[in-house]
């Protein structure tokens, strides 16, 4: 075996287990780390500009492409404690991101050391395993075993925290031998697959839900052939949206109190079984659960065990991996067509594609400062089914899942259920990182983008071009429309008089030149008929440049987007369609 620093063991690891690309910032305590990536060679390191932002970048990463993890580097204290929102929102989501950091030394460990913080135990609560390394010779098994954790079961974050006396302690160590381990996936047997497929059978309305585990599974496909095998039509859910394309027949909308369709509402109120796929029941597509189980039998297939029956108890639990369990559910499904057993669901089909096709919200108004929804609507006339979306949470989020297209998975990148304020831009980065080839498009509302603005000189510094639609009301948005139950407009208005300019007419800051400042370009538009150009300059600059380009977009002040308590209760606080020409880039026209 050979003989070398514990932290040259761990970045040959790294690249024994797929990364070739990791984001971070160095530090004293980490520097042993660094030193050992500089030697192994091979690694692309994007600078972030804040560690928050770096753990951002590593969801993005891995959310781009099916096997990618996403690894972030921080120095001891405040940068692990920086990581902590991305772990959160990474293991909210089920998405493995490898956060390392360093740490003082073992015998200044509980003795008031600069920077020292017990990283550990902060991070436990939002990471599949967190762990302080105390022994040298354990550093190569604990990153062969968070790479494990990572992808067995349900995936999720992992962080590595290394005192720097282990970093730099001398070990044994023999790469050539050195194997990733098989991750671990529960799978569906034969007999719940039978039982799954018979409840599927007997109901007269059935409707599948697609989540996300069924993109961590990389098994859209297989969805989608299940789908159309049984004919049963799909509701994805937010994490899940692209595992059916927008524009497929069997694709009935997405249900939610915000991030939905009025016409996924009705179809799921209207079924009587729901087949679950990956997803977990999150309230923001539920509502209560009474509404939404009333009348319906389920099936749910989730891979953690303990999802099922978390939020309620289903007919139906099957603990598996989405892609083993729809293998199973689509050989099942043959045997009851061979036998001419399967139902023909020709009318529930239509009458879902029905509802999908007048049930629409308009979207073409003329309105100066611009409503939201026109936004969207030349966004869908501008972009098109290869464009990938990035979005964190806010009015533009909700919007954009209201009225924007998808039409594969990871083609919609959105933290789903954490939501942190800043996301965007860094997950874009991220995302670009990952697939340079691939039009990414970031979606955010001012607040969101002002509050980690800086990571765009991270764009422009490591040539990561994309387009930024920067949706401006200089409000935080969400917040003042869930305010109105209270009577209140409080603590929730971002605009102001800017005195260095006065071009901004009273929103306040002065993205263009801020962006500007940050080595990217910017254009701001204030009416309809200047959207289009304005897209089509950015794509220029991008080829022009290699940098981020930012749409700045000045909305009407107030604007309150389409939600509600129930899913039968949902308030449509603007004019909804009645004709094609008030939806036109909707998918089912209506005339």
């Amino acid at each position: 075996m050979a003989r070398m620093r514990a932290v040259d063991a761990a970045a040959a690891i790294l690249r024994k287990e797929g990364v070739s690309t990791v984001f971070g910032v160095p530090g004293a305590a980490i520097n042993p780390f660094y030193s050992a990536l500089r030697k192994e060679g091979g690694f692309d390191h994007i600078l972030a500009r804040h560690v928050e932002g770096a753990s951002h970048m590593a969801e993005g990463f891995t959310r781009a492409n099916p096997g990618n993890i996403g690894v972030c580097i921080g120095t001891s204290g405040p940068a692990g404690t920086d990581m902590i929102t991305g772990l959160y929102s990474a293991s909210a989501d089920s998405i493995p991101i490898l956060c390392i950091t360093g740490q003082a030394p073992r015998a200044r460990l509980y003795k008031e050391d600069f920077q020292a913080v017990d990283i550990e135990s902060i991070a436990k609560p939002v990471t599949k395993w967190a762990v302080t390394v105390r022994e040298p010779d354990l550093i190569p098994r604990v990153f062969q075993q968070a790479f494990h954790i990572m992808r067995s079961g349900r995936p999720g974050p992992v962080l590595i925290d290394m005192p720097i006396d282990v970093q730099m302690a001398e070990i044994e160590f023999d790469l050539d031998t050195y194997s990733p381990l098989e991750a671990y996936k529960p799978a569906a047997t034969r007999a719940q697959a039978e039982k799954a497929i018979e409840l599927l059978n007997a109901s007269e309305r059935p409707l599948i839900v697609s989540g996300g585990g069924v993109i961590n599974a990389n098994a859209s496909e297989l969805l989608q052939e299940f789908a159309e095998l049984v004919n049963v039509p799909v509701i994805p859910t937010l994490m899940g949206w692209g595992t059916v394309a927008d524009d497929h027949p069997l694709m009935a909308g997405m249900v939610g109190l915000q991030t939905s369709h009025r016409y996924g509402n009705q179809t799921l109120l209207a079924s009587d079984f729901v087949f679950g796929i990956g997803n977990r029941w999150a309230n923001r597509h539920t509502g209560s659960v009474d509404v939404y189980t009333e009348g319906r039998k389920f099936v749910h297939v989730d891979i953690e065990p303990t999802q099922i029956g978390r939020v309620f108890g289903p007919d139906l639990g099957i603990a598996s991996d989405a892609g083993a369990a729809l293998k199973l559910f689509i050989e099942v499904a043959k045997e009851y067509k061979a036998a001419g057993k399967l139902r023909d669901r020709a009318a529930w089909v239509a009458d879902c594609q029905k509802r999908k096709a007048t049930l629409q919200r308009k979207t073409n108004f003329d309105n100066v400062p611009l409503k939201p929804q026109r936004v969207y609507e030349e966004m869908n006339r501008a972009f098109g089914p290869s464009t990938t979306y990035v979005s964190t949470i806010g009015l533009s989020q909700i919007a954009a899942a209201q009225f924007l297209h998808v039409y594969k998975p990871r083609h919609w990148i959105n933290c789903g259920q954490a939501g942190p304020l800043g996301w965007t831009i860094p997950a874009a980065l991220g995302v670009v990182a990952a697939d340079p080839g691939r039009e990414v498009v970031a979606i955010s509302g001012d607040y969101d983008f002002q509050f980690m603005i800086e990571e765009l000189a991270v764009g422009a510094q490591f040539k990561l071009p994309y387009i930024h639609i920067l949706v401006n009301n200089a409000y935080l948005g969400l917040i003042r429309q869930a305010q109105r139950g209270f009577e209140m407009d409080y603590c929730v208005q971002l605009a102001f008089d800017n005195i260095n300019a006065p071009e901004t007419e009273g929103y306040g800051v002065d993205h263009i030149t801020v962006v500007e400042g940050l080595g990217c370009k910017a254009i701001r538009v204030h009416k309809p008929e200047d959207i289009q150009p304005a897209i089509e300059q950015a794509r220029a600059w991008m080829k022009e440049f290699s940098v981020p380009v930012v749409i700045e977009l000045i909305l009407e002040r107030v604007t309150n987007i389409a939600m509600g308590t129930e899913l039968h209760n949902v308030t449509e606080f603007e004019s909804l369609a009645e004709a094609g020409i008030d939806a036109p880039t909707a998918i089912s026209l209506m005339d």
